[in-house]
């Protein structure tokens, strides 16, 4: 007995331990723990920098449906309080600016997008009256006031009219067709007083991204005449008198990729994202700047280096706490306003963070790393402590596949990636390869466990058995502006050779079987699957998710006709250059490839019609090809089942003809 227990202690002493005894009895990842994968996002911290609130998605096996509820977690992480029950519609919650309340966009009576308050020393939620349809908003620092955005449209109900559409700019995967009076305004809710009045109503413009001033009298916003950017690939920031409804212009900026405006505490500065050119709108990093509230010349703070801000926030009058894309990871540095100097990391760190929030003199963040999905962590004095270990017990049952950084030579170029390998890997085996690709092409493949755009797949496919190849080809983010730019109206070329070259170099290790080669991608990683087919003949499978052969097909049917007039001119003008970067569909006879097509029907980003072309012209010219629609999804997917069905065929697909 004495000698049993001994035994028993050993085991668990090794268990606690996470030795290698209790490493033995891990399992891989499978596309089941997609139901017990808590995903954060939206981190906030409270005004006294003792709580913060987030937003917990997970994936309802019953319901078919992402699931959101907003927690509080304290900053020592030993007291968490769920503060809403599952919901399908929760988003954006903000503290008010004395901490008794947190806001969030939810439902209430079967109102969709309704402002709620949420006391936090008890009770149910309440609706904000008249803060209904709304999609952003702002507290003003008294927490008197809400600045909201909202729809003018007109609810057809159950007797629909006719779109009509005037703008350019017509459509937007999630939100449909953008028919004319589909603009978005402001209004101010007048919490004591149960009121809400309008703030603007123009109706050329749309008005977005509110932001009070701290001492209330004037609210920013962004002010264009399209949804999103205009033509020009410009966008107002203008301040509007909360009084008399006087707007002023504080400047006139090409537009980021996502728009953030925020005072400085003290209201000397307004804070603001900017982008390139149009032509560039494809390729941009977003930069941070200020501008004096009262107006002139903006201030580059992020521009020495040339990487894109993700998130930022101010930590106090004179600091703003920024998250930085670069090179396989998105780190948090600090900017000092005044000098432009910026503490950052003395080098890389293998992981990303994202939903960066400070508080009472407290920064907060999401990070995710190779091995762990996102979860709050506190940034004190340049380092990390983790607040939150919502999947730690998941994590715990997993052995993940090791991740290496990858560093190559394509046509004198210097290319970074990422290679995932099986979690038993061994250098005396050999094993099949996919190279997945990532979208964009304004992106990177970096250290995250993100489940969020599909970013966990290689760790499912590696769970399998085969090595995935990951590449950061030229025109992706996170190596500067002339990198990505490099491939401005040259789409399909410097990045095929980028991939091969990869292909290529990792080919001749002794453990990858050269013969049993895939590749797939979504979205722009689609799109260059269908590049790379029908460039090279090495592959013996192909998965294209979201993507497009004939780019032709795409002007006019997606939402990206800014880009497309500015980067490569109107098809009618610049024929030749659109039937060059078509290439896969017009020269479909050169791919041999079984190909895997897969999209959402109700995708307006990358329509289903990129994938029934190229599945036809594969179909017409005898190559192995499938196509699978998946009804109700935009671009991103979001129902649980079709998640899994979606892998399942991609697997089965690789099964045929690779493995």
């Amino acid at each position: 007995m004495k000698m049993k227990y001994s035994m028993w202690l050993a085991v668990a002493a090794l268990y606690l331990a996470g030795g290698a005894l209790a490493a033995s009895y891990a399992r891989s990842l499978v596309m089941d723990d997609l139901y017990r994968i808590e995903n954060l996002s939206d981190l906030q911290v409270a005004p006294d920098g003792n709580w913060l609130a987030y937003l917990v998605n997970v994936s309802d096996r019953a319901a078919d449906e992402t699931r959101t509820s907003l927690w509080l977690t304290s900053l020592d992480g030993k007291q968490n309080v769920a503060l809403t029950a599952p919901s399908d519609d929760l988003e954006k919650p903000r503290f008010s600016p004395d901490g008794r309340y947190i806001s969030f966009i939810g439902s209430s009576d079967a109102q969709k997008g309704q402002l709620m308050l949420l006391d936090r020393r008890g009770g149910a939620a309440q609706a904000v009256p008249g803060a209904n349809g709304v999609v952003d908003y702002a507290w003003s620092a008294d927490g008197k006031h809400i600045a909201f955005v909202t729809e003018s449209a007109e609810d057809g109900g159950a007797h629909p009219k006719p779109i009509v559409i005037e703008a350019i700019h017509f459509k937007q995967d999630g939100d449909g067709y953008l028919g004319a009076g589909n603009l978005h305004h402001l209004y101010i809710a007048d919490l004591d007083a149960k009121k809400v009045r309008p703030l603007t109503q123009d109706s050329k413009f749309n008005d977005e991204n509110p932001a009070f001033s701290p001492d209330g009298t004037h609210v920013a916003f962004v002010r264009t005449h399209e949804r999103g950017p205009d033509q020009d690939g410009q966008a107002d920031i203008d301040v509007i008198d909360t009084t008399s409804g006087e707007v002023k212009t504080l400047l006139r900026t090409f537009a980021p990729n996502n728009q953030n405006l925020a005072f400085s505490p003290d209201g000397k500065y307004l804070a603001f994202l900017e982008g390139k050119e149009p032509k560039l709108n494809a390729y941009m990093q977003d930069r941070l700047f200020v501008v004096a509230a009262s107006g002139g010349m903006a201030k580059a703070l992020s521009d020495k280096l040339d990487r894109a801000v993700m998130s930022y926030a101010f930590e106090d009058a004179d600091h703003i706490a920024v998250a930085i894309e670069d090179d396989r990871s998105v780190y948090p540095a600090r900017i000092t306003i005044d000098s432009d100097a910026i503490e950052k990391p003395d080098s890389l760190p293998k992981y990303s963070v994202s939903s960066i929030a400070s508080g009472g003199g407290r920064t907060a963040l999401l990070k995710t790393d190779d091995g762990s999905f996102a979860e709050a962590y506190a940034l004190e004095h340049g380092q990390l402590r983790k607040i939150t270990g919502r999947n730690d017990a998941l994590l715990a049952e997993l052995k993940l596949g090791p991740v290496e950084e990858l560093n190559f030579k394509s046509e004198g170029n210097d290319i970074h990636g990422l290679l995932v390998k099986p979690p038993d890997f061994s250098p005396d085996k050999k094993y099949p390869l996919i190279l997945w690709i990532h979208g964009g092409p304004n992106g990177q493949d970096q250290h995250s466990l993100s489940i969020d755009g599909y970013e966990f797949e290689p760790q499912i496919f590696a769970a399998k058995g085969y090595l995935i190849l990951r590449i950061n080809y030229r025109g992706g983010s996170g190596r500067g502006l002339a990198f990505a730019s490099t491939i401005l109206a040259d789409w399909g070329h410097k990045e095929v050779i980028d991939l091969l070259a990869g292909v290529t170099s990792i080919s001749a290790r002794p453990y990858v079987d050269k013969d049993r080669l895939a590749v797939g991608g979504w979205s722009y990683g689609g799109l260059l699957t269908d590049y790379t087919i029908a460039s090279d003949r090495r592959f013996k499978a192909a998965i294209c998710g979201a993507g497009s052969g004939d780019q032709v097909a795409t002007f006019g049917s997606d939402e990206y006709v800014l880009q497309y007039n500015h980067e490569l001119g109107p098809p009618w003008v610049n024929t030749p250059l659109w039937l060059k970067v078509s290439y896969p569909f017009f020269h479909a006879d050169r791919i041999h490839t079984p190909t895997l097509f897969l999209g959402g029907k109700d995708d307006f980003n990358v329509p289903i019609i990129g994938g029934e072309q190229m599945y036809e012209a594969l179909r017409t010219l005898g190559v192995p090809a499938r196509l699978i629609v998946y009804p109700g999804e935009h671009h991103v997917f979001t129902r649980p089942s079709f998640v899994l069905d979606l892998e399942a065929r991609m697997s089965a697909w690789l099964t045929e003809y690779v493995h």
